[in-house]
């Protein structure tokens, strides 16, 4: 069967799916997280592969960028599971997130890692760089698979207030999924077929707003070569749980980009 025809006979599916997600994201996420049973790499959040792999990926960049005098901020934690990872690497690391469920679930993961705190907080909304400089001074901030997920809007709102929150000495460092193919391609990529739906991908569907890709592109509209340096950037591979019946570790082609205020 062709290609094409393969990925139509996936909208009936979809259209379904996507039809009962909340019109208000913050909502969406807060219903979405509170409904996780599990997590980790055989767990019921689509991109919580938790990898080695992919975190060394990011290692060398933050270590080197990162000033271990200042905290990090692990934008969109989601269940923690990379504030933990920084927790690892930096002496004080806050995990915020839009969602109350989120951020309940983390501070259960994390216990017993003195060095990590959460808080409930939406990034892009009006005033949270302010917020978190005051309450963090001034930090290093991590944001993986944030962006892609916001409207363009959003995506500007959030990279404002991670340029107040950075001031001279901080770093950003983002990795975000960048899939080149359309929405239908990118389901197949990640296992589904016209007969079956991996039912961690059905439960983002169903509960979650429609992400879009960031690469080079969107980077250079939201960070504005006025208010930021780029120190470094280019393609990763963004894991997630595997979904496939072969139960292989599973890759989306990402991007990440370093980068100072100016």
């Amino acid at each position: 069967m062709p290609k094409l025809w393969e990925q139509m006979l996936l909208v009936p599916t979809v259209v379904r799916l996507t039809s009962r997600v909340p019109r208000d994201p913050a909502a969406a996420w807060d219903g979405y997280w509170r409904k996780i049973h599990t997590t980790g790499r055989s767990g019921d959040v689509l991109w919580d592969s938790g990898s080695r792999t992919e975190h060394a990926q990011y290692s060398d960049a933050v270590v080197a960028h990162f000033d271990p005098a200042l905290p990090v901020i692990d934008v969109g934690c989601g269940n923690g599971t990379n504030t933990r990872w920084l927790a690892g690497l930096f002496p004080s690391v806050l995990g915020i997130d839009v969602s109350t469920g989120a951020v309940e679930l983390a501070k259960r993961e994390a216990e017993g890692v003195q060095n990590a705190d959460f808080m409930v907080m939406d990034a892009a909304g009006v005033g949270a760089g302010e917020q978190l400089l005051e309450r963090m001074g001034p930090a290093n901030v991590f944001v993986r698979g944030v962006f892609h997920v916001l409207k363009p809007d959003k995506q500007s709102s959030l990279a404002a207030n991670l340029r107040t929150v950075i001031g001279r000495s901080g770093r950003v460092f983002l990795a975000e999924t960048n899939f080149q193919g359309n929405s239908l391609a990118y389901l197949q990529q990640l296992g589904a077929t016209p007969r079956s739906m991996p039912r961690q991908l059905q439960s983002a569907l169903e509960n979650l707003p429609r992400p879009g890709r960031f690469g080079a592109q969107e980077r250079q509209s939201i960070f504005s070569d006025s208010d930021w340096q780029l120190i470094a950037d280019g393609p990763v591979n963004i894991e997630v749980v595997p979904m496939k019946s072969a139960g292989l570790s599973q890759q989306v082609p990402g991007y990440f980009a370093l980068l100072a205020g100016k």
